[in-house]
């Protein structure tokens, strides 16, 4: 079945023809990314499941509580089993504006158990930058549940210590990304490569006029664009529209050590190779005899050991690999010859050192 699957996958690599792609579908432009945003709170409201005594879950409810103006008299440290620390992550998009949603997670930091029906307490969320982008606030939604006996037993259902609030926080501070008055616009791939790279630039200078856009390296390609956001968002749409043919990806084999998968692409050729391929079984089989003595004699009955062993070696003829087949003729000779997958990866190791396989060789 896994040889059928090889053929199938490397016939139809060989046979799809290069199709044109979107520009939006090769990369992005430079500075339009989300940011990381990460915040430290308090999940009050459990069931007893929070995190117990620890000193800075103390800490931190003696810091909510003087928000209100209380304070808890020294050396008091009270018990808190509805209460747990997290820390709340989330993602800024691109644009965002004060007012707009977010959804975040919460996770437990402590030693709480679930977070189920609990609640985050207001909690500011901040930037890399130090500042306060967004606020959050809400009632966990948790997948997980675990449940515990009396005697120790206990079950978990998924991850109860870590959940998500949906639009659980309000942005509060734009991110200044200079879209709008930058000196140009960078366009960057998402995988390297110059010829793409080149593509894209001569693509966008076909559409626009001549010189609007160069190719900077193997990922950037710089254009120039008037200034002001709303001719630029324009500009940008027209240009993320675009169909370019993407340059053949590099020869490659890919195989995961781990699963057995092996997947190389339309790009690997060979040069003239022959190949044989054969197993060798040893087998070693013990038995055991009894040796009984003749009547009336002194000699004991005991048992003796047999072994017989054995070798074994499978013929498969050589075959030749012609000067520059394609993929499908590839494989199709290699599963000629009954190779599993760990064969099929030893005989292009080989290839490779005999310097006939064109292509990467990549071990995950």
């Amino acid at each position: 079945m896994t040889r059928i699957l090889l053929i199938l996958l490397a016939l139809l690599a060989a046979a799809t023809p290069a199709q044109a792609q979107r520009v939006k579908d090769l990369g992005s432009f430079q500075g339009i990314r989300s940011n990381q945003l990460t915040g430290y709170g308090v999940v009050v409201g459990l069931p007893g499941t929070g995190d117990d005594n620890l000193e800075y879950t103390v800490q931190s409810m003696k810091g909510v509580a003087s928000r209100f103006g209380l304070q808890l008299p020294a050396g008091v440290n009270p018990g808190l089993k509805n209460a747990a620390v997290v820390m709340v992550t989330a993602d800024l998009p691109a644009f965002a504006k004060p007012g707009q949603k977010l959804d975040i997670t919460v996770s437990s930091m402590g030693k709480a158990k679930s977070l189920r029906g609990g609640t985050l307490i207001l909690t500011p969320l901040i930037g890399a930058d130090g500042q306060i982008y967004a606020m959050a606030q809400g009632n966990l939604a948790v997948s997980g549940l675990g449940a515990e006996g009396k005697d120790g037993s206990s079950v978990v259902v998924n991850i109860p210590s870590s959940g998500r609030i949906p639009e659980g926080a309000t942005v509060e501070r734009a991110v200044d990304t200079g879209f709008g008055s930058t000196p140009y616009l960078t366009y960057n791939l998402s995988r390297s490569d110059f010829t793409t790279a080149q593509r894209v630039a001569d693509a966008i200078n076909v559409r626009l006029g001549p010189n609007r856009a160069r190719a900077v390296d193997g990922v950037s390609v710089a254009v120039m664009a008037p200034q002001g956001a709303d001719v630029r968002a324009e500009l940008i749409s027209e240009i993320e529209n675009l169909e370019v043919e993407a340059a053949e990806a590099p020869a490659r084999v890919i195989v995961n050590a781990r699963t057995g998968t092996v997947v190389i692409n339309s790009a690997v050729r060979v040069s003239a190779a022959a190949v044989t391929h054969g197993k060798l079984t040893v087998r070693i089989e013990e038995t055991q005899r009894v040796s009984q003595p003749l009547p009336f004699s002194k000699g004991e009955t005991r048992t003796e050991d047999q072994s017989a062993v054995g070798v074994e070696e499978e013929k498969h003829p050589m075959f030749l690999l012609e000067p520059g087949p394609k993929l499908a003729d590839v494989v199709k000779a290699v599963n000629a010859i009954g190779a599993s997958p760990a064969d099929l990866v030893a005989i292009l190791e080989a290839l490779k050192e005999a310097g006939a396989l064109k292509a990467d060789l990549v071990i995950l």
